[in-house]
């Protein structure tokens, strides 16, 4: 992650889980997962935060670890959410992350330097199962990189830059769409990773 991103996260992580468990369910994402991830199959949310999809995807059938760089975010989602999986993991690399069924990466990406994009979203891929699901989405920004006033990295990169390093893999859903949680303009990409090929 972006450095001054994550210094950002760990001097505000509880205000941030504040704002993010105060915001309107996110039914949008919600809804796609359920129409979408393997029901019952290992999930993991790359980038987690204070752990609210976690939670989430846990209590309706897709048993969840949660994965972020974060400490003092990590911090949050424990306190929130005790009993749940949470450990430290930072894209491009995710270090010690296994695979799972189903992934989903929300709203992440754009805080990571435009060329360590591409190398997270093969990283994602390589962490689903043959035949498993990956959610990934990203704020989108126009014409420029852009920081707020907390520092926050927000990537300006066009979608092709993720669709090819997917390309491997089977597009279920495409869109652009306005988060009903955040309010924000989101680009939002659901795949299927193929399956394994059986030789007789």
């Amino acid at each position: 992650m972006d450095p001054q991103t994550l210094a950002a996260y760990d001097l505000n992580a509880a205000a941030f889980a504040e704002d993010w468990h105060g915001q309107p369910a996110p039914v949008d994402l919600q809804e796609v997962v359920e129409r979408f991830f393997i029901r019952g199959g290992t999930s993991a949310d790359v980038g987690c935060g204070s752990g609210r999809e976690v939670a989430w995807l846990n209590a309706n059938g897709f048993p969840a670890a949660g994965f972020d760089p974060c400490e003092a975010l990590l911090d949050e989602a424990r306190r929130r959410h005790p009993g749940l999986k949470f450990a430290k993991a930072e894209l491009p690399e995710l270090r010690g992350v296994g695979t799972f069924d189903n992934v989903l990466c929300e709203t992440v990406i754009m805080h990571i330097e435009r060329k360590q994009i591409a190398p997270s979203v093969r990283r994602l891929l390589d962490i689903v199962k043959p035949s498993g699901t990956l959610y990934l989405s990203w704020r989108v920004t126009e014409n420029a990189d852009q920081r707020d006033t907390q520092g926050r990295l927000y990537a300006a990169f066009d979608a092709a830059l993720v669709l090819t390093e997917l390309k491997t893999a089977t597009v279920l859903l495409d869109e652009e769409a306005v988060s009903t949680s955040s309010g924000k303009k989101i680009h939002r990409l659901v795949v299927k990773k193929a399956g394994l090929e059986i030789r007789e």
